[in-house]
């Protein structure tokens, strides 16, 4: 059985016992989160969407804040002074899917 959700604006095809990153929540370590937005459900190849899902993914915070590695931004403009280098880490959460009701 797998289910297709929708965590923080993004998809996500998951089952029991998945662990994965997802973007930043505001959770800390341990804490149980539930997401209610569910968009597909395929229980042993049967299809269900739509408005017809009842489902609810239970999920454990595994690691409140993981970072992603560094992306720098470089410009420059040639004959002209002109040179900026700024960079950003991507902050993400750890969780393991502990039930699909």
């Amino acid at each position: 059985m797998f289910v297709v959700v929708k965590i923080a604006g993004q998809q996500f095809k998951v089952q029991e016992g998945d662990t994965l990153y997802v973007p930043h929540l505001t959770a800390s370590n341990g804490d149980n989160v539930e997401f209610n937005d569910v968009l597909l459900v395929d229980a042993d190849g049967k299809l269900t969407l739509g408005a017809d899902i009842k489902s609810i993914v239970k999920a454990e915070v595994v690691n409140a804040l993981v970072q992603d590695d560094k992306v720098i931004a470089y410009k420059q403009k040639r004959r002209k002074g002109f040179r900026k280098k700024i960079g950003h880490r991507t902050q993400f959460t750890q969780i393991k899917i502990n039930s699909i009701a």
